[in-house]
């Protein structure tokens, strides 16, 4: 197949994808988008005008979701389970993942002190029903197998790695199993193909211009 990958460089929605095809080891063209001033060939592929959108030979694909069940559908290896209970669960996963990612969103763009921690006590929250399903030896979240939840998690842990980098505690202590996971994904070769080389300092220009509680932390830390 023909394969492109129409991409922001900071959503994580496209890293799922990314990572999808990297651990399928399929060729593929990344075409980035500016989504502040989205031309009208990316709108005529995109109905909601976000990414990412795959364009698998000549056919677009939109929502992350539908194009990582389509990868796993249609290339080898498979990422989800052969049981019918176990994928569905996964599936469960995969979603309490992407209300992670709208929970993190909630935090960066706190207005206040106050409402900055209770976002980070939400996030702490989530992760510690996270802690309760990793009950198995790893490393990933299923056990020695990497699966879809893992594709998910990935860019979500990425944040993370950049708010510690500015100062920033994460919600991980008290909950080796998240932290283990965690560093074992950092580890993995399509997790870290999945962005730019330069994508730390993008996401900290991201969060400096965001005009929350922590915009003003950041730029009061780095001067």
């Amino acid at each position: 197949m023909d394969l492109t990958l129409i991409s922001h460089h900071l959503c994580p929605y496209v890293q799922r994808a990314a990572i999808m095809l990297a651990e399928k080891g399929t060729p593929f063209t990344r075409r980035y988008v500016d989504l502040s001033a989205k031309p009208g060939w990316f709108l005529a592929i995109s109905p909601l005008g976000k990414t990412p959108v795959l364009v698998a030979d000549g056919e677009p694909l939109f929502e992350s979701a539908v194009i990582c069940e389509y990868l796993d559908d249609t290339l080898a290896p498979r990422l989800h389970p052969a049981d019918a209970l176990r994928r569905a669960r996964d599936r469960g996963w995969m979603e309490f993942g992407s209300a992670i990612l709208n929970t993190i969103a909630g935090f960066y763009n706190a207005p206040d002190a106050q409402a900055l921690e209770a976002r980070r006590g939400e996030l702490r929250d989530r992760f510690r029903q996270v802690e309760d399903v990793l009950a198995g030896a790893g490393p990933y979240f299923a056990g020695e197998r990497f699966g879809m939840v893992d594709a998910v998690f990935g860019p979500v842990f990425r944040y993370f790695d950049v708010f510690e980098q500015l100062g920033e505690p994460g919600p991980f202590a008290g909950l080796p199993r998240v932290q283990a996971w965690r560093l074992a994904l950092a580890g993995r070769p399509s997790v870290q193909a999945a962005v730019a080389g330069d994508y730390g300092e993008r996401l900290t220009r991201f969060l400096r211009d965001r005009g929350s509680e922590l915009s003003r932390r950041i730029a009061q830390r780095l001067g």
